[in-house]
């Protein structure tokens, strides 16, 4: 098998990152293999917290990842050798007991909000791109989806956007752009910018 590419697919909760991950896999499915690894799933262990310590988790800084275990992983995949990844539980705030096991792929496409921050992450990253879309809009997709698929109140997801999404997007993930090569407005919607990025894939895949 030849080195896999991976793809870091940065931007602010809700911007399209997932949907721009699998429209892109979809258009290589007759590859070997594509991977989505989403960094959520490595968010930090917090079962000696409790419920309501987990609830004031800031989960949208940073330091909320295991990034020592995501980058691991990451080596082992881009080295062809499988892994055991932890997957999250968004409604009980924690890890879960549940483990997915990995075979390496081809193309490996990393979406998540940190994904250009990490310094170490963007060394192991061929393509990086960054997800740019309004604030409004992406505030508007996560109530519906916080709201319908994990379990939040209203009130707790306006709330949360208020005190730390809307913080942490504007210090931490909105200065990342600058590191993106690929910049897509507006998300899974902007179909010219996906279809620039899928040629971009295909031409490191012929080239190997």
């Amino acid at each position: 098998m030849n080195k896999p590419i991976l793809i870091g697919i940065a931007g602010g909760s809700a911007s399209g990152k997932t949907s721009i991950a699998m429209k892109i896999k979809d258009m290589f499915s007759d590859t070997k293999s594509v991977l989505i690894l989403r960094m959520d799933d490595y968010y930090k262990n917090q079962t000696h917290l409790s419920m309501e310590e987990r609830v004031l988790t800031n989960y949208d800084h940073p330091f909320a990842f295991d990034n020592d275990l995501l980058i691991t992983q990451l080596k082992e995949l881009l080295a062809g050798r499988s892994v055991e990844k932890p997957t999250y539980d968004f409604v009980t705030h924690n890890r879960s007991d549940v483990v997915e096991h990995l075979e390496p792929a081809d193309v490996i496409l990393l979406e998540g909000l940190f994904v250009l921050e990490n310094e170490d992450l963007r060394q192991l990253e061929n393509i990086k791109v960054f997800v740019d879309t309004e604030a409004d809009i992406r505030f508007i997709r996560r109530l519906v989806r916080d709201v319908k698929e994990r379990g939040r109140s209203l009130d707790s997801v306006v709330n949360q956007y208020v005190t730390t999404v809307r913080v942490m997007h504007t210090t931490f993930i909105e200065p990342t752009k600058r590191y993106a090569d690929i910049i897509i407005p507006e998300g899974g919607s902007n179909t010219v910018a996906i279809d620039l990025l899928a040629t971009k894939i295909s031409s490191i895949i012929r080239g190997q």
